[in-house]
């Protein structure tokens, strides 16, 4: 009776043990989620629907920001300009663009500010078509060239003419809009285009005849998040949180790149083909690094240099980033010389 009362306590106690760990890990469940359960916030944000964008995918995908207490809505635009533009008239808090948007806006004397770079990539492409005579770089002289103006691809287009020994007003330049790219080129409104991913994929399935050139000289495209100042002031928790998913999301794309790839893949509609071709072309991370001031102060410069802007002197760009978020979620990620 002796052995089986004492393997009676023993039972009693592993059941104690396995009760009170179960506690243990649902009070650290709950504890670790006591700023989301306790409010969450509703977060607007205006992307162009492309695959650089796949953090901000991931993240709603898995469920990150409702971890953090952020009930996000994905706005679509079609570029960064327009994003910029829509956070601009309200109809957005974040937005997602390449850097030179975000530098045309400051010299345009916005009141906006950089969070976080969430993405590198490299998918700008000129395309001419055979038939208007392009087959060489030195073609382009005097043909009609699409772009969408005030773009990175403009800042491409001009520095990609200029390498080649030809300058930016020997080409006749077309505002295209983005939804309009590939009909452009088709239907034969212009001899040329530089555009981006999936476009250039789109025309090469559609018009066979076409000489494509890569446009970046190997100087990445930064996805960068943006917002006003004003609305940083008064969110610098919310940016925190926003940051906090992101970082889940890259920490979930690097463990589970395939599984990442099927989301954005899904999201966005696109074939087995496409996306297996652009996914290496990027590097999704959370990253505010002194290439992006480089970068920016190289753009400034350009269009100072081409009369795009009124302003004569690059602005401080160090002065324009909120660094304090990103340190407070990835201080590694920071890099950036004051």
């Amino acid at each position: 009776m002796r052995r089986d009362h004492i393997r009676s306590l023993r039972r009693c106690s592993l059941a104690t043990a396995i009760l009170v760990g179960l506690v243990a890990v649902f009070v650290f469940w709950s504890c670790s989620r006591l700023d989301q359960s306790g409010k969450t916030e509703t977060l607007t944000i205006g992307a162009p629907p492309l695959e650089q964008n796949a953090l901000l995918y991931v993240a709603d995908h898995k469920g990150f920001f409702i971890d953090h207490g952020l009930r996000v809505v994905i706005k679509g635009y079609d570029s960064g300009v327009t994003a910029i533009d829509g956070m601009l008239r309200g109809e957005a808090d974040i937005a997602e663009a390449a850097e030179f948007p975000f530098v045309r806006a400051i010299l345009g004397k916005e009141e906006i500010r950089l969070i976080a770079c969430n993405d590198k990539f490299e998918n700008d492409y000129i395309v001419g078509r055979k038939d208007r005579g392009i087959t060489r770089v030195s073609d382009l002289k005097g043909k009609r060239i699409g772009v969408a103006i005030k773009t990175i691809n403009e800042f491409y287009l001009g520095r990609f003419l200029t390498l080649s020994g030809i300058d930016l007003k020997d080409v006749a330049l077309v505002d295209i809009k983005p939804a309009e790219f590939v009909k452009a080129v088709i239907t034969g409104d212009v001899d040329g285009l530089i555009t981006w991913q999936p476009y250039i994929y789109r025309i090469q399935k559609e018009l066979s005849e076409v000489v494509v050139w890569p446009a970046q000289s190997s100087q990445p495209v930064f996805g960068v998040l943006v917002c006003s100042r004003g609305w940083l002031v008064e969110h610098t928790d919310t940016v925190r949180r926003f940051l906090k998913s992101l970082r889940d999301a890259e920490d979930y794309l690097t463990r589970h790149p395939d599984k990442a790839m099927g989301i954005v893949q899904r999201r966005l509609n696109y074939d087995d083909a496409y996306i297996a071709s652009v996914w290496p072309q990027h590097r999704f991370s959370l990253s505010l690094d002194q290439t992006l001031i480089v970068a920016m102060k190289d753009e400034a410069q350009w269009m100072i240099n081409n009369s795009l802007t009124t302003e004569k002197t690059i602005p401080n760009f160090v002065n324009l980033i909120h660094l304090d978020g990103l340190k407070a979620v990835k201080p590694e990620a920071v890099n950036v010389i004051r």
